[in-house]
């Protein structure tokens, strides 16, 4: 039997949050995340404005429930990009490698990824990943990094994330796998 996991998805966008646009961005993390786990998921969605206390409220909310909260927008170099600020901000611990292995996977697809600020950080429980904007850009980032997100998960204390390995192989030490569906 597979434990559930509840995940916090934020998308954070002055246009999508007044509607001058849909939203795509809970939705391209939906599918990915539904078809990289065999958790049962429950996802609590936010869609924001770049509002560094809107966002902070939010995460701060957000991870006191969840095992794991992705954001996706605010994470570039224009003035009202303030999701890395408003992430660090409610942190109690920063994992530099997360942000560094993200710019690392969109550098093989965009050249601006140097631009980007992503974070990843603890709260209490909680895995924090800022992620990109744009769905090909969440794909590609969550590709190329969710293999350490079970086992962070696992480290903070929350449920044992059981990855498809169609989709992305978790990586855990051999002494912290347990047998598929069998974690519990």
């Amino acid at each position: 039997m597979y434990q559930p996991a509840r995940i916090g998805i934020v998308s954070i966008s002055d246009r999508a949050s007044s509607g001058v646009y849909e939203d795509k961005g809970l939705p391209a993390l939906k599918e990915w995340l539904a078809a990289a786990l065999h958790n049962p998921l429950e996802f609590v969605e936010r869609l924001i404005p770049d509002e560094q206390p809107v966002i902070e409220q939010s995460l701060i909310e957000l991870a006191a429930q969840c095992c794991l909260l992705l954001t996706t927008g605010g994470t570039g170099p224009a003035p009202r990009d303030v999701t890395p600020e408003a992430t660090l901000a409610v942190a109690d611990k920063v994992l530099p490698g997360f942000g560094e292995a993200m710019r690392a996977v969109s550098l093989k697809y965009v050249p601006t990824a140097i631009l980007s600020r992503q974070v990843g950080v603890v709260r209490g429980g909680c895995l924090i990943l800022n992620l990109p904007g744009q769905p090909k850009a969440i794909k590609e980032t969550l590709d190329g990094v969710f293999a350490a997100v079970p086992y962070c998960v696992d480290l903070i204390g929350g449920p044992y994330l059981e990855t498809r390995e169609e989709v992305v192989k978790a990586f855990r030490p051999k002494s912290a796998q347990r047998p598929a569906g069998m974690a519990g």
